[in-house]
């Protein structure tokens, strides 16, 4: 059963997210609206906030406390390709940098619909090869990332991994928006549970960032793609979100393949409900179970 701040939040945002019409709403305007949001939540105590630039893109560094250097969580934040970026992810991630004890990496990833599709890969692996070049190992870096950003980091894999380039230790993905095209089963099967998203805004909202001859290319919506030879993926998916099937699909897809997955299906959550850490406990859970997988990938390259 959820927890009573658990259905207040989810009440309260649900009504937000429901008001909105994607198709009357632009990029410009959701990009101010998260950023009203993202700044109503807690950053983490004793996590150090610095900014700089990564082969040109702008980024923050995430620092907690008695962090080594030579460990690093690599985060591509959500937003749904549009919105997004340090200002309203710092809160939220600044706990998940603290649950594992390592410093983390925020991209100012480039977004449409201004820069469309690949431009965000392009930089994702940009940035994933500057930190190589500068020292750090591949198998002390682990990408993370939410929803679109979620997506980013697999198609960064993919791209590296087609690419010839040494792979990351592991993956974790929360909420991942893997299938564009909203194939999925529980686009229908969840319709009325969601409480944050219909169907057709989600397909409306994919056409800021490729054209539908796109789509389905499997960079794009990596669902489509050969997912052999990544690295070990973590997963975290509300059970009532219509990206449900997104995170079961990719979960059986890297079994077949002979990869390794493990998948957390989370009774009563909603698309990305971990952003609420120090708000709900089902969410403060969550990023303790993932700070500790991190810490376990990172305990076994030692």
């Amino acid at each position: 059963m959820t927890s009573k701040r658990a259905q207040a939040v989810r009440a309260v945002t649900g009504t937000i997210f429901k008001l909105t019409d994607a198709k009357s709403a632009n990029a410009f305007k959701a990009r101010r609206k998260l950023h009203v949001l993202a700044n109503l939540l807690p950053t983490a105590f004793g996590v150090q906030v610095t900014p700089d630039r990564i082969d040109g893109l702008e980024v923050e560094w995430l620092k907690p406390r008695n962090a080594a250097d030579d460990k690093l969580i690599l985060y591509l934040h959500g937003g749904a390709f549009i919105m997004g970026g340090c200002t309203t992810h710092r809160q939220f991630v600044s706990h998940l940098a603290r649950a594992a004890g390592v410093r983390t990496v925020i991209p100012e990833y480039r977004l449409a619909p201004e820069h469309p599709y690949p431009a965000a890969i392009d930089d994702a692996v940009r940035t994933y090869r500057h930190l190589i070049s500068n020292g750090l190992m591949p198998e002390d870096i682990v990408f993370a990332g939410d929803s679109a950003g979620a997506n980013l980091a697999l198609a960064t894999m993919l791209k590296l991994r087609d690419a010839g380039d040494p792979l990351p230790a592991a993956a974790c993905l929360l909420s991942p928006w893997i299938d564009l095209a909203t194939t999925g089963e529980t686009m229908t099967s969840n319709a009325e549970n969601d409480p944050w998203f219909r169907p057709e805004d989600i397909r409306y909202v994919a056409g800021y960032y490729c054209d539908a001859d796109q789509i389905k290319e499997p960079l794009a919506s990596p669902v489509y793609a050969d997912v052999s030879g990544l690295p070990p993926l973590f997963i975290q998916v509300g059970s009532d979100e219509v990206l449900l099937s997104d995170s079961t699909r990719l979960a059986d897809k890297v079994q077949a393949s002979g990869g390794e997955v493990e998948i957390e299906i989370w009774p009563g959550m909603w698309h990305v409900f971990q952003v609420f850490v120090g708000v709900m406990p089902e969410s403060s859970e969550a990023i303790r179970k993932i700070g500790g997988y991190i810490r376990q990938v990172f305990a076994k390259s030692d």
